[in-house]
């Protein structure tokens, strides 16, 4: 989120690893290491896009410094003949966290930042809920996620598109509850990679926006990208994202991510971003010899920050021992080399990127369909065939898993999901629960009526409102009229002593509903209207 989109359900939240349990794994074959041959590669693209419905795919080989691969395939648009090619463009998500890194990178280098600045002496605004976390939170704590936040807390202020400024989601920021104490375990975030970016305007006068075009993309000669779609040229060919909804592959609407553009706004193509890796891969030096940032950047970048459990089959089967977090990459050892990566996922794409730096290597995968299946599997039949003489199957094994957890999900919550209460609410209770409500963080949220039924509408989005279904006793479900969300959530109402609704907290139904919508860290309270005069 950004991993906005990212079925964590099955997905390692850095993009590194996945969440997998016990699987059947078919006998690794052995025939040397051999790098895969374009016609192999062709064959395994066309697996993973079979196998995960997904309309397009463009991947990208950076060898030594040289795109020694990039080929597109399927098509932009499900339903059109747009081929998919080098050219087109995909919005990268959280792949932009390392492009983010990377100019306070610069910064640091010019002596206008330090990696241990306290953010609150650069961003005055800046507070948490906590005073002393307030005070010794620094700039290296922004980028690694562990402030002891939740989950993708606050992910709702932009999640589905909303109105909030980004100065308003900093000043939320003091409102919502830590989950564990400060620095002590991982909790994938998105908003503290926008207050990152916000440090770039506090220093240099300069939008995040201008400063990755022209200090990042445009010295990089990435042609066709840039820190938004509305920066773009308008020549570009630009991939249509898409999602699974009743069992077909739709395009979606893509989500405007401008209040959090650090953490997840940049699109690029595999030109552009064969170039990234080569400037990644090389510590920093730019193609005509200059230094984009230093070496001893590079190293802070690449430097483990916040350790993350391990363990499962798949972590057997590479032989990886470790994972960890640095600053804005992913870190962990893949059949004895290191692997530098990170997933990206927007509504209706995910991308992918690995470097091994030892072997000069570099993979990127670009998706048009949120699904995270052709991700790594993809680089990982890649990289498996630079690092190793072993061979999985590694479509196979990632389908069978994922076809497993869906199940076991689906089944769990038929299960648990309670039905719609024979008798609903009549018109008299119903009444009682109409009215705003308040929370700390996300502002108004109303409960009207309409056509015998309650419906839930948040403030500041138009993508969240919906008809409220009661399953209980002051428990309903909320059934979002945007289904390309995939986010129903809980509503449990309170009562005060005098029996009137006063608040409400909520939940997502289904353990598959992207951690973006953290409903969860919500509290509302009904809005005390002042007596009429």
């Amino acid at each position: 989120m950004i991993r906005v989109r990212l079925r964590n359900v099955v997905w390692g939240l850095v993009g590194m690893g996945w969440v997998l349990g016990a699987w059947a794994a078919a006998p690794a074959t052995t025939q040397g290491p051999k790098p895969m041959t374009a016609a192999q590669i062709d064959v395994l693209v066309n697996q993973a896009m079979q196998a995960f419905h997904v309309p397009g795919i463009s991947v990208g080989i950076v060898k030594d410094g040289k795109l020694i691969f990039a080929r597109g395939y399927g098509v932009r648009t499900v339903g059109s003949n747009d081929p998919v090619d080098a050219d087109t463009v995909f919005a990268i998500g959280s792949n932009t966290k390392a492009f983010t890194t990377a100019a306070l990178s610069i910064l640091v280098d010019e002596g206008k930042l330090r990696w241990e600045d306290k953010v609150i002496d650069l961003l005055p605004g800046f507070q948490l809920m906590d005073p002393w976390v307030t005070r010794e939170f620094t700039v290296r704590d922004l980028l690694t996620h562990r402030s002891g936040l939740g989950l993708g807390a606050g992910d709702l202020m932009f999640v589905p598109e909303t109105d909030f400024s980004r100065a308003e989601v900093i000043h939320a920021l003091r409102y919502l509850k830590p989950v564990t104490s400060f620095r002590s375990e991982f909790a994938y975030d998105n908003l503290l990679y926008m207050v990152a970016g916000e440090l770039i305007p506090a220093v240099t006068g300069q939008s995040w926006e201008h400063f990755v075009d022209t200090r990042l993309i445009g010295p990089l000669g990435m042609t066709g990208c840039a820190s938004g779609p509305e920066a773009l040229p308008a020549s570009v060919k630009l991939a249509s994202p898409h999602s699974l909804i009743d069992g077909a592959v739709r395009t979606v609407k893509p989500l405007d991510l401008k209040v959090a553009a650090p953490a997840g706004a940049i699109h690029c193509n595999i030109s552009g971003m064969a170039r990234w890796v080569s400037v990644q891969l090389a510590g920093g030096k730019m193609p005509d010899g200059g230094q984009l940032f230093s070496a001893a950047r590079q190293e802070d970048m690449w430097t483990p920050q916040t350790l993350i459990p391990i363990g499962g089959p798949r972590a057997a089967m590479t032989r990886t021992h470790f994972e960890a977090y640095a600053l804005g990459w992913g870190l962990n050892d893949f059949y004895g080399y290191e692997r530098v990566s990170h997933n990206g996922g927007v509504l209706g794409m995910v991308t992918h990127v690995s470097l091994m730096p030892e072997l000069g290597l570099g993979v990127v995968v670009l998706t048009n369909q949120e699904d995270p299946g052709p991700l790594m599997t993809i680089a990982d039949q890649i990289l498996e065939s630079y690092a190793t003489s072993e061979r999985h199957d590694w479509v196979s094994l990632t389908k069978s898993q994922m076809d497993q957890v869906a199940a076991s999900l689906l089944a769990a919550q038929a299960q648990q999901t309670p039905k719609a209460a024979e008798v609903q609410p009549d018109a008299a209770t119903r009444a009682t629960y109409v009215g705003e409500y308040a929370d700390a963080w996300r502002g108004v949220a109303t409960v009207s009526e309409s056509q015998g039924a309650l419906r839930l509408t948040f403030s500041r989005t138009k993508g969240l409102t919906g008809e409220m279904v009661a399953v209980g006793p002051e428990l309903f479900i909320v059934h979002w009229d945007d289904r390309t969300l995939h986010a129903d959530a809980y509503v449990r109402f309170r009562r005060d002593y005098g029996a009137v609704p006063e608040g409400f907290t909520m939940q997502a139904v289904s353990a598959a509903t992207d951690f973006s919508f953290d409903f969860h860290d919500l509290d509302f309270h009904r809005v005390k209207k002042s007596a009429t005069p």
